[in-house]
């Protein structure tokens, strides 16, 4: 009896004052939940929006190797490939793709679960026993439970078909890795063929605006030259405005020419993530005439079959419908019963207790018969799902084909368009060397000189951009073959020399993988 006496309820004043205490808790919970409700929007402040465009401008360039001398065309692509922003957030797509591949082994693994509380009253439970045949109480009022209790357990648990369909996830989060990884593939391929195209603009302008300089220098004094005849109205005012309006005509030839290339060096340090007002330190080497040493492949359907096995579009389709696949089975288990194995330790301190430790063990099973309905709707979405893959795939097989034949011609005609670009320079270069020495013999007009000075300069812009276009036309070939000269194992610690390296290898090797 004595261990009962120790455990009666306390005087009515504690429990006055502990009533009281709750209302007071309760009180305060209703102010803050009605000031919670009360949020307003609040804009960003001007500091915090300062602050956010200081970070940005700082990471921008964070962490990139410094220029070392002159950038030929493969450190321009090696930069291109490890510091341009859309390269890096495909390459960031695959990683993170790689971070879910991971993350969803977890899912597959038991539920260890770790749980601890503590119960409290202001009195004891109790009850008390009623006889079921005469409806007598049979027992006085009684407690098995203290009223401060502190309990904890330890248990793990393992459902067999949660672990089914997060295997099934887990094999969809695999494609997924391989679909980010074709991506970057095809976005790292476009980058490369900008880069290709912006560096020899970038070359074409270094070597070329010098001279137009000059030109257009030379053209302001001839214009000078020319008002100074018509003020001095030595002949008919026919004559000197028509050498004005020739001149006029080479000045706006030079000035457009201006306009298309001032912007070119630009254009090449953006795609390499160069800060702008940097492109001032960017030098450049003269890349090789590659033009004349492609050679087209002979058989159409060998290369159409490789680009079916290889372009990373259709790639991207295959791991798709195997996702797509895979969501088939998922949902066919999503109709079976889930079992659910469970073991555990646990510990109370209820003194009341015959056992303070034990250990639990359980299996339940459990049917949701609703999901037998959902099936055959879930099944028509994948199969509906499955059908657009397949005509993606149909119209993309034929865009592909199609691609391979149309960067072949574009090949063959790049060449004769170099093979015509380089004869035309040669001829108009000896054309404006001769009416330079006509000049220097006063048999021919300043104004001739400088039309053919003008269009010698035009001759060599125009072999340099054909030459690049020739180059970018293989480089598109290749690409429509699936055959990229990216290396396979590209890392964002990678260097930049050695990544220049790799990339002019593969290019190397690319003339011999589609004879």
């Amino acid at each position: 009896m004595s261990g009962v006496v120790n455990r009666q309820d306390p005087p009515t004043g504690r429990i006055r004052d502990r009533t009281g205490l709750l209302l007071v808790l309760l009180t305060l919970m209703a102010i803050f939940g009605g000031n919670g409700c009360a949020i307003k929007p609040i804009p960003l402040t001007e500091d915090e929006v300062q602050s956010r465009v200081k970070e940005d401008r700082a990471v921008l360039t964070k962490d990139q190797e410094p220029l070392n001398g002159p950038v030929d065309l493969y450190e321009a692509m090696a930069r291109a490939l490890k510091y341009n922003l859309d390269a890096r957030v495909e390459l960031m797509h695959k990683m993170l793709a790689q971070t879910q591949l991971d993350l969803s082994h977890y899912a597959m693994l038991p539920r260890l679960a770790a749980n601890a509380g503590f119960d409290g009253r202001n009195n004891f439970p109790g009850g008390v026993a009623q006889s079921l045949l005469t409806g007598r109480q049979v027992l006085e009022p009684f407690t098995s439970a203290e009223r401060n209790i502190f309990s904890a357990d330890l248990s793990l648990s393992w459902n067999v078909l949660d672990f089914g369909l997060s295997y099934i996830r887990a094999k969809q989060a695999a494609d997924d890795v391989l679909i980010a990884d074709e991506e970057r593939r095809r976005v790292a391929n476009r980058v490369m063929q900008d880069v290709r195209i912006a560096y020899w603009r970038a070359v074409s302008a270094e070597r070329i605006l010098p001279s137009l300089r000059l030109l257009d220098e030379w053209v302001n004094h001839a214009l000078n030259k020319a008002q100074a005849v018509q003020d001095e109205r030595l002949s008919s005012p026919l004559v000197p405005l028509q050498y004005k309006l020739d001149l006029l005509n080479t000045q706006r030839y030079i000035q457009q020419l201006f306009r298309e290339l001032n912007t070119a060096k630009l254009q090449l340090a953006a795609l390499i993530n160069l800060p702008p007002g940097q492109e001032k330190d960017l030098a450049l080497l003269v890349p090789e005439r590659e033009a004349k040493t492609l050679e087209l492949p002979s058989d159409m359907a060998i290369l159409e079959d490789r680009a079916l096995l290889a372009r990373p579009e259709l790639r991207m389709i295959d791991y798709r419908r195997r996702i797509n696949a895979r969501e088939a089975k998922a949902a066919i288990l999503e109709m079976l019963p889930s079992l659910n194995l469970q073991v555990g330790g646990n510990y109370s301190s209820n003194t009341f207790l015959f056992n303070n430790h034990w250990a639990a063990y359980a299996a339940r099973t459990s049917w949701n018969l609703l999901n037998l309905l959902r099936y055959p709707a879930r099944a028509k979405t994948i199969e509906a799902q499955d059908q657009v893959l397949h005509t993606q795939n149909l119209a993309l097989t034929m865009a592909v084909m199609s691609q391979v034949h149309v960067s072949v011609a574009q090949v063959a005609h790049a060449k004769k368009e170099v093979s015509t670009a380089a004869l035309y320079y040669d001829t108009q270069s000896q054309i404006a060397e001769q009416t330079r020495v006509a000049w220097r013999t006063a048999k021919l007009s300043e104004q001739s000189v400088l039309r053919e000075r003008v269009a010698q300069v035009a001759a060599q812009l125009r072999y340099d951009a054909v030459e690049a276009e020739a180059q970018t036309a293989w480089a598109a070939l290749l690409a429509a073959v699936g055959e990229d000269v990216l290396p396979n194992d590209l890392k964002q610690e990678q260097g930049v020399s050695d990544l220049a390296l790799q990339l002019r290898a593969g290019w190397r090797k690319s003339k011999e993988l589609l004879k």
